[in-house]
């Protein structure tokens, strides 16, 4: 057992630092163990906001910032992306020697920072294991990442279940909830007033929350897709909308021009904000009447929020989702019927109860005891491939 060890966390975007932010805190608090972070991807693309200033602003150091190129939108670009993070991962964990590396998710730089860990042998603890999302290239990313690592973190029994069906050692995988949920019950949000001050929206209006990605597996254009949401929610003229940037997924780009002309030509009723960051998206997910667009959030952490969600399209399909979650197709008429049955007073009293799936007790806790226990106990023995008897 060692005495003592150290832990690199790896973020490479605003949604997922906002997860593990809680866990790297709790980790930090024990003495025993140094707490690394590791910024990639999106954290060094100022076009997306400069969030490696909220890691900053959270009160920690980031050990190692690794670029990745700001090229174009195509799948290419994503894999030359995924080879600069690969090298410049390789080169940051060279120079910092983790006893062990924290990655969340699916997204493809965490899949070039979890090679370049098992490659050095660096043992990986992977966070949101044996999701389901048939509409995004994340899918297969995240299984990948599955069979890279060597301690998994799961936010449901059903995940847990299916991580340990492809060969992980059931001691080796626990289900924790959703950090992201956690965070809606335990972090001080600000209040209505503050976050509307700090958008520049006057008065209270009727929120719409939207967040709208490229599903990266759906052959139509996502610029098309993303019309018939502007579509449906010029429906609601009563609804002022607060919209997000997509991710620097592949076909990104054009989501983010038709926000920029949407708000450009409507700015009294449309605000778009590059990132709201965790604890801003959090509470305004609170005060929305209705959260729109195909992100995890809306089914992970948003029911915890009290807030009807609809969830447009194949991006999220096969995720574990709550009573107060609505999926619809891609048209223009699907969305705004769904808007529709979002805003009725049965959805709002529905939502209102706040059951979600994805919640457990003392997620944080659970977590940080169970990388802990890992990375001091870690003997170096490789896994085996476990077939149940």
């Amino acid at each position: 057992m060692r005495s003592h060890a150290k832990i690199c966390i790896a973020t490479g975007t605003r949604a997922d630092w906002g997860l593990l932010s809680p866990i790297a805190t709790a980790l930090r608090s024990d003495e025993r163990l140094v707490v690394q972070i590791l910024a990639t991807n999106m954290h060094t693309l100022a076009r997306f906001g400069n969030t490696a200033e909220e890691i900053r602003a959270d009160g920690f150091a980031i050990d190692a910032l690794v670029p990745v190129p700001d090229g174009d939108d195509s799948e290419q670009s994503r894999a030359e992306a995924m080879a600069a993070c690969l090298r410049g991962t390789a080169e940051a964990f060279g120079r910092l020697k983790p006893d062990a590396v924290v990655v969340l998710g699916d997204r493809f730089e965490m899949l070039a920072v979890a090679s370049a860990a098992a490659v050095m042998r660096i043992p990986i603890v992977h966070i949101a294991g044996g999701e389901i999302t048939e509409g995004a290239v994340d899918d297969c990313l995240r299984h990948a990442i599955t069979k890279l690592a060597s301690l998994h973190l799961t936010a449901t029994e059903a995940y847990r279940r299916r991580v340990i069906s492809m060969g992980e050692d059931p001691a080796r995988v626990v289900t924790i909830g959703a950090p992201g949920v956690w965070n809606a019950f335990n972090q001080p949000l600000p209040s209505d007033a503050e976050v509307l001050q700090s958008l520049g929206i006057a008065g209270s209006p009727d929120i719409a929350l939207v967040t709208f990605h490229p599903a990266t597996l759906d052959p139509a254009d996502p610029t098309e897709r993303f019309e018939a949401v502007v579509g449906a929610l010029n429906r609601f003229k009563d609804l002022h909308i607060i919209i997000t940037y997509p991710n620097n997924d592949a076909r990104s780009q054009g989501i983010i021009s038709r926000i920029e002309s949407w708000a450009a030509a409507e700015p009294e009723r449309v605000t778009a904000v590059k990132f709201l960051g965790m604890k801003r998206y959090l509470a305004a997910s609170r005060m929305a009447r209705v959260v729109v667009g195909n992100s995890s959030s809306g089914i992970v952490e948003v029911p915890s929020a009290g807030t009807p969600t609809v969830n447009i399209g194949i991006r999220q399909r096969g995720r574990v989702a709550g009573a107060s979650v609505i999926h619809c197709g891609d048209s223009a008429d699907e969305i705004a019927r769904a808007i529709s049955l979002a805003l009725s007073p049965e959805m709002q009293a529905l939502a209102a109860r706040r059951e979600n799936p994805y919640a457990q007790p003392d997620t944080i806790g659970v977590a940080a005891r169970a990388i802990t226990d890992f990375v001091l106990n870690y003997d170096g023995t490789p896994k085996k491939f476990y077939e149940p008897c």
